[in-house]
């Protein structure tokens, strides 16, 4: 089928039910069918149809009206506060052959976000896609291809250097492995990974323990992410500053600054579980038994804490989290100090590596926190301490990962914007609102740049206000830049594209206007449709 750009007027959702054909405008421009490279599937009450990336989008956009109306979406500006939108590409963007998935769905949706105000978007630049071929042979021809598309609808881009597996955690929709020729090396050698204390590995990430040894082919881990970024730097260095606004550096799963506590993949843990410590592969086990012996208590380095339960307790199931627990006893700080320290030391190493590869270039740097607000509301925070982050009700555990990235002029990317407090289970004693107040004021403190995502796909106005009142800076840190997750087919779809350009054009004009009118009477905000062609059985989503 073919994928058609129509130039004509907007029309109202009261006038969707009749529409012109392609004959009743003066100017069309058409594209030729593709087959796309794979498929998702539709059910019917008979069959599945293979209908997903046999759509083309159909636009009819009215270009010489378009930014005078977005203007006018929420009247006249007043000065406030501007924060860009950017939003997430799938994360089979680029397929494991290297080469772009969907091209032209995928340049057609990117024409839709840039007429929505959108700043530009976000992709994964995946290690297991990359080098995946053998030490050193990078294959970046996918996201070159994809860089310029962006390029060309006018857009910028934030990539992110993915170190990490894609599968097995919330959102995950397709799965790509680390390298080959790593898992190589993890199969002969499985301490290179994450463990927990029944010996359950974790191949989501390579274990920090080894951030420094040589066992990647003779190389440490921290040389391959140096020699990657450094290759990436080389093959897009005319794009560097320009088109390419921001590389985030993956530090750990899901490109985020923590342990793999809270494993979803084979039903591991669930929500709201405390999640479990993940420092028992030999490389963790021997820095903590080096840490106990020099303060000469080597009791402390035999593992991690015993009473600290398993995935799916409750803290006050357990002796070490709960309410007067032995978080809180000298032990307690001794193993929170060093499994945290860990932590910080490892984004250190990677961030003042990528420091060096990207001065000079004119993109920003930002790394990932997690937002982790289930268990916030009590006193030990385990499911914090868990991943990383030794906060607690006496302690600010994200002061200092918030000064480290300060330090290394990193901007700090947060989750979970878009959550209220009332929104979760009581049982999981949730604050979300309160989390991200603390990183808002700790970034602050820090001097450290913030910018923020959402944690679940939302598409509902209740979401969009709450993002628009964590980015302002009422209290703490309001946000520089906002990415959304994630672009897909519910993205586009009528109500739920109304709401994302009424989104965006708040947060460029300082939240003055959170939703479109239900009836677009003076035909000035973007509207988004689906027309039925029945003699082709699909539904293409036109902006209209």
């Amino acid at each position: 089928m073919a994928l058609t750009l129509h130039s004509t007027p907007f029309i109202s959702p009261k006038e969707t039910k009749s529409h012109k054909t392609s004959e009743d405008f003066s100017s069309v421009i058409s594209y030729t069918p593709f087959k796309p490279s794979c498929r998702l599937r539709a059910k019917s009450s008979t069959h599945e149809m293979q209908v997903l990336e046999d759509k083309a989008f159909s636009f009819s956009v009215r270009r010489n009206d378009m930014e005078e109306r977005l203007h006018k979406l929420s009247g006249s500006s007043k000065p406030g506060f501007h924060v860009p939108v950017f939003v997430m590409l799938p994360l089979d963007t680029v397929s494991m052959g290297g080469s772009l998935n969907r091209a032209r769905a995928l340049n057609a949706s990117l024409m839709a976000l840039k007429s929505a105000g959108v700043e530009g978007v976000m992709v994964d630049a995946w290690w297991g896609l990359v080098e995946k071929d053998g030490p050193l042979k990078y294959n970046w021809e996918g996201y070159a291809e994809l860089v310029q598309m962006v390029q060309k609808n006018g857009l910028k881009i934030q990539i992110v250097m993915s170190f990490h597996q894609c599968g097995g955690n919330v959102g995950d929709s397709c799965s790509i492995p680390l390298p080959p020729w790593v898992l190589e090396e993890i199969s002969q050698n499985p301490d290179l990974v994450y463990t927990d204390k029944s010996g359950r590995r974790n191949p989501e990430y390579v274990s920090l323990g080894c951030d420094s040894l040589p066992v990647l082919r003779g190389r440490t881990p921290i040389q391959v992410y140096s020699d990657y970024m450094t290759s990436f730097r080389e093959k897009f260095q005319d794009y560097l500053g320009g088109v390419i606004v921001e590389i985030q550096v993956g530090m750990g799963p899901c490109g985020e600054l923590r342990y793999p506590s809270y494993p979803e993949s084979n039903g591991t843990w669930r929500f709201p579980g405390i999640g479990e410590f993940q420092c028992y592969d030999k490389y963790m086990s021997a820095s903590l038994k080096a840490s106990a012996a020099a303060i000469g208590n080597d009791n402390w380095g035999v593992g991690g804490p015993h009473d600290a339960g398993h995935y799916n307790q409750f803290p006050e199931e357990t002796g070490f989290f709960r309410k007067d627990g032995t978080w809180n006893s000298e032990y307690g700080n001794f193993f929170m100090e060093w499994y945290s320290g860990k932590l910080l030391e490892h984004g250190d190493q990677i961030l003042a590596a990528a420091e060096g590869i990207f001065r000079g270039t004119g993109a920003k740097l930002s790394g990932k926190v997690a937002g982790i607000h289930w268990h916030y509301n009590t006193r030990s925070h385990p499911a914090e301490l868990t991943a990383g982050y030794y906060n607690t009700r006496h302690r600010d555990g994200y002061l200092p990962i918030a000064r480290m990235m300060g330090r290394r002029g990193v901007v700090l990317n947060f989750t979970c914007m878009e959550m209220r407090n009332e929104q979760q289970p009581e049982h999981a004693n949730c604050s979300p609102e309160g989390l991200v107040r603390q990183v808002k004021t700790a970034t602050k403190t820090a001097k450290t740049e913030l910018a923020g995502e959402n944690a679940l796909e939302r598409y509902d106005k209740g979401a969009y206000e709450q993002i628009l009142a964590t980015s302002r800076s009422d209290s703490g840190n309001g946000l520089s830049a906002f990415t959304f997750l994630r672009m897909n087919k519910r993205l586009f779809e009528g109500e739920n594209w109304r709401q994302f350009v009424a989104f965006v054009k708040s947060m460029s004009d300082g939240g003055r206007k959170t939703g479109l009118s239900e009836y677009d009477s003076g035909k000035s905000d973007l509207y988004v449709g689906s027309i039925s062609n029945r003699s082709q059985k699909t539904k293409d989503v036109a902006l209209v």
